[in-house]
């Protein structure tokens, strides 16, 4: 599942009801496994507080990329950005009005923490380098030029935009790279690169084949663009009700919203 309009309600919580239901789930043998376009330390709270270390569950972080089973914290599977494609693309960055975030190790890297403010529907405008910071753990550091100054592979590039002029310009910021690496919308006002061939499903499948499960053994819940491949590759793909339409039309299954326990209600039904 995701974690972000999907498992959390809108104030960013997992329910009582939810909870309950994802923790009877794993102790009749249900596997967890939360897919997320955060980084991995901002998934470890809720895995935490889902008792996912006692039962093997996985984490799936920064849309895929990268593979963590809870239990032992081994990575199971990674896929980065070379920091030469990295490179290219944060200098195409610069002819664009967006606001570009990359991270190594315990650093979040933006070119001016003061140029901040984003409109993030529905809640208006956000401090976003603030909340991306803290939601992942990250210290902050300036860099003039990050094209210039990254050495380092990156999970995934993340740019953050003002709604209208990302839909009006995503493809332009797309176009020299198509064919090399992955671009899809995380919300209206984030845009993400990641490496050729990577999101959540390429990477649920790399993790799950090994244990013997099969896509028809999965059930998925998400409520964005960048959950369409899990919708797609599991046998019940389960829309929240809060979901784009898109990904609604595509669902074998349409729930409650992440604000009235969608997850548990369609738990219910199936477990």
């Amino acid at each position: 599942m995701d974690i972000d309009g999907t498992l959390l309600n809108d104030q960013k919580e997992i329910s009582e009801k939810t909870k309950d239901s994802l923790l009877r789930a794993q102790e009749s043998g249900v596997k967890i496994v939360l897919a997320s376009g955060r980084p991995l330390a901002a998934m470890l709270k809720f895995s935490k507080e889902l008792n996912m270390e006692q039962h093997h569950g996985l984490l799936l972080s920064n849309n895929g990329a990268c593979v963590t089973d809870c239990s032992t914290t081994e990575t199971l599977f990674s896929q980065s950005i070379s920091h030469e494609v990295g490179k290219e693309i944060l200098a195409h960055l610069e002819n664009f009005e967006v606001k570009p975030m990359i991270a190594n190790n315990d650093y979040m890297y933006v070119n001016n923490v003061y140029d901040c403010m984003i409109t993030a529907p529905p809640h208006g405008l956000k401090n976003i380098i603030e909340y991306e910071s803290r939601s992942g753990n990250f210290k902050l550091c300036e860099v003039d030029n990050l094209a210039a100054f990254v050495d380092f592979p990156l999970y995934k590039i993340l740019i953050a935009g003002e709604p209208d002029y990302l839909s009006q310009n995503w493809k332009e910021i797309m176009r020299p790279f198509e064919g090399r690496v992955n671009g899809f919308f995380s919300a209206p006002f984030y845009f993400e690169f990641a490496d050729k061939g990577i999101d959540k499903a390429y990477a649920l499948d790399k993790s799950l084949q090994p244990l013997g499960i099969k896509p028809e053994n999965v059930i998925s819940f998400g409520d964005g663009e960048n959950d369409t491949s899990i919708i797609a590759y599991a046998g019940i793909g389960v829309a929240m009700g809060n979901a784009i339409d898109s990904l609604k039309e595509s669902a074998n299954e349409i729930t409650l919203s992440n604000n009235v326990d969608g997850i548990a209600h369609l738990l219910a039904k199936y477990l």
